[in-house]
């Protein structure tokens, strides 16, 4: 329609340039701006600093294999049984992991928020201080029999590799905030309240670095789906090389054993 506009809160289409976050999208971003930059300036309403974008953009990259684990079989069957439909199967694949997966990163981060903003006085100066809130954390959690997010792995059962590479890079560019240090602490302290070590695994250091980078934490299951999608794509494209969802299916589905859920 001559002279339509669709404008939202962050930017307006009209019939001769599109306006993104009061920039000129063809002419000022595209080829300017990274994806993980303009993830983060849409959500924050500010451009990041080459500091957080490095950070950010390593969230992303850590969660890519949220993609190829749990959403394979989902992703699979679906883009098998309606080639032609391939927004089915990532749509089937990004909900079917459901909270299990996506979930971590936000739990986690909504965790860490709600003991820092709960502590009285100034926060921790040393290693100490912090395994003192984090104990108290825990202890709480436990006698609540409430879940601490972001401990365990079904793989990796001493240390999930993305958590010290995610720490040594927020450490690197200054942005090992409370969060993180939180984290940490509940890493150092859980086996004197749990009975057992449990390595903080991927999708919980995601989330503390996300809150620490002042991202909304309502959203961060939004960028676990993010980064999820470049690991679904990459499965979608391996299945049309080597198909195999039918044998995921025959393997998984016919041998499965359904138990009711008693809760």
């Amino acid at each position: 329609m001559d002279g339509a506009t669709f404008p939202t809160s962050i930017g307006t289409s009209d019939p001769t340039a599109i306006r993104l976050l009061g920039q000129d999208l063809a002419s000022d971003l595209m080829g300017k701006v990274g994806f993980g930059e303009l993830a983060f300036w849409l959500v924050a309403g500010r451009r990041p600093t080459p500091q957080e974008t490095r950070v950010f953009e390593t969230v992303l990259v850590a969660l890519a294999d949220h993609g190829f684990t749990p959403t394979a079989i989902a992703a699979r069957l679906t883009y098998l049984s309606a080639p032609e439909s391939v927004q089915g199967a990532l749509a089937a694949g990004l909900l079917g992991g459901g909270s299990r997966f996506l979930g971590v990163t936000e739990d986690s981060g909504r965790f860490l928020a709600g003991v820092l903003a709960a502590h009285k006085g100034p926060l921790p100066g040393d290693d100490e201080g912090w395994d003192a809130l984090a104990l108290a954390a825990v202890t709480e959690a436990r006698e609540a029999r409430r879940l601490v997010p972001g401990l365990g792995h079904p793989v990796h059962k001493v240390q999930d590799p993305r958590t010290p590479v995610l720490l040594a890079i927020a450490d690197e560019e200054g942005l090992r905030g409370p969060h993180l240090r939180l984290f940490e602490a509940i890493g150092r302290v859980h086996p004197r309240v749990l009975g057992r070590t449990l390595p903080l695994n991927g999708a919980g250091v995601c989330g503390a670095a996300l809150a620490d980078l002042g991202l909304p934490v309502d959203l961060l299951r939004g960028f676990a789906l993010l980064a999820r999608a470049a690991g679904l794509l990459g499965h979608l494209a391996e299945e049309r090389r080597r198909p195999i969802g039918m044998d995921v299916y025959m393997t998984v589905d016919r041998n499965a054993t359904y138990v009711p859920d008693e809760d």
